[in-house]
């Protein structure tokens, strides 16, 4: 039958759109965002300063190949500027991932409570995401490798994970890595790793460095406090680097994020202060939250996890309308397959407070 319209290739209308954490709350005089794991401390002073400057010179091209930013990278984690792209945020790397190495009838795999963006970015491409599920809210190797198929092109890991908060062990992340064919590029992404304090972690950097088919991807978004610039980068083997850099777009990061991220990324005194801030509130939270009785799953994010009984009067999205009454946004993780559960940014203190608050009334019956 011939078309009436023009119509998107196969997959494109079998993705749900990816939905943002909301930012309002009516009625509430005050609303604390809690609801998109952006750092309570915000950017370097140095880089608000370097993105200030640039507003002078809006009327300029920026470096179309982030020259000085992947130079600032380098120094900074000891890698070659070359085996570097940057991207409009890592979410645009992904994308740019997945166009170059899937097409129809191939496979990428994921794991259930994996980052949306990932089966967004297989659909788009015609090829075919693959649920592999987890253990405990946590990546499970064995399933991972029971799924690949000669079809099989890409497996996509989000290590920490969002929206649980959980990792594997980089033991773990190697045993991943050698159960792959040669021709499946394994996509790391590290996007929470700066906030992650346990001695068997590693972000993927040395996998990549002694590999043909793993990238590591990571963004200015976090404990950056970049959001709003979307600002990521990659770092790949020659050839994979190669293939991102043909076809990305020839100004894919903007002048303004150039520069302040190569201020954010030097400020190391500023990242400890936000590493020390959220250790500190993660657990706390972790606890207070847990001595209302509901459980929070065990995080190395900038985020928890609180899960909620299935249980009329106490469940998530009334818990949800509760919070938001009060100006406390949190996200729902429905989309995440997470119906009874809703994450919280670590925030600041007052905000903290008053969420561990908030909860204790609401179990209690309060209006």
């Amino acid at each position: 039958m011939t078309a009436t319209r023009p119509e998107p290739r196969a997959g494109v209308l079998a993705i749900d759109a990816y939905v943002p954490g909301k930012s309002t709350a009516p009625g509430a005089a005050k609303v604390y965002k809690l609801s998109s794991n952006e750092t309570p401390l915000g950017p370097s002073p140095t880089a608000i300063k370097a993105y200030e400057t640039v507003g002078k010179h809006l009327q300029d091209y920026p470096d179309g190949s982030a020259s000085d930013l992947r130079e600032a990278i380098g120094r900074v984690y000891g890698l070659d500027p070359s085996r570097i792209v940057c991207g409009a945020g890592s979410d645009d790397l992904l994308n740019l991932l997945a166009r170059a190495y899937l097409s129809d009838g191939d496979e990428a795999i994921h794991t259930t409570h994996g980052f949306l963006v990932y089966p967004i970015a297989t659909l788009g491409t015609g090829a075919t995401p693959v649920v592999a599920p987890e253990k405990d809210l946590t990546a499970d190797v064995d399933a991972i490798l029971k799924r690949v198929t000669p079809k099989t092109r890409m497996v996509f890991l989000a290590n920490p994970n969002n929206p649980t908060g959980t990792y594997i062990p980089f033991d773990e992340v190697k045993r991943l890595h050698k159960g792959l064919p040669p021709n499946v590029l394994f996509v790391i992404d590290a996007a929470y790793s700066e906030y992650v304090q346990r001695n068997d972690y590693e972000s993927g950097i040395e996998l990549v460095a002694t590999s043909d088919n793993v990238v590591m991807v990571r963004t200015f978004s976090k404990i950056h406090g970049l959001a709003a610039l979307r600002l990521g980068w990659v770092y790949g083997p020659a050839h994979v680097i190669d293939a991102i850099n043909r076809i990305r777009g020839p100004f894919n990061v903007n002048a303004p994020a150039i520069a302040a991220g190569i201020a954010a990324i030097e400020d190391a005194a500023h990242q400890e202060r936000s590493r020390e801030h959220n250790s500190k509130w993660l657990a706390w939270l972790t606890d207070e939250i847990g001595k209302l009785g509901l459980k929070v799953t065990p995080s190395v994010a900038n985020f928890v996890l609180i899960h909620f009984p299935d249980q009329k009067g106490k469940t998530a999205k009334e818990a949800d309308a509760f919070l938001t009454k009060r100006g406390l946004v949190l996200r729902q993780v429905g989309a995440y397959k997470l119906p009874n559960a809703l994450r919280m940014s670590v925030g600041t203190e007052e905000a903290n407070r008053l969420v561990v608050k908030a909860l204790a009334d609401f179990l209690d019956g309060a209006k």
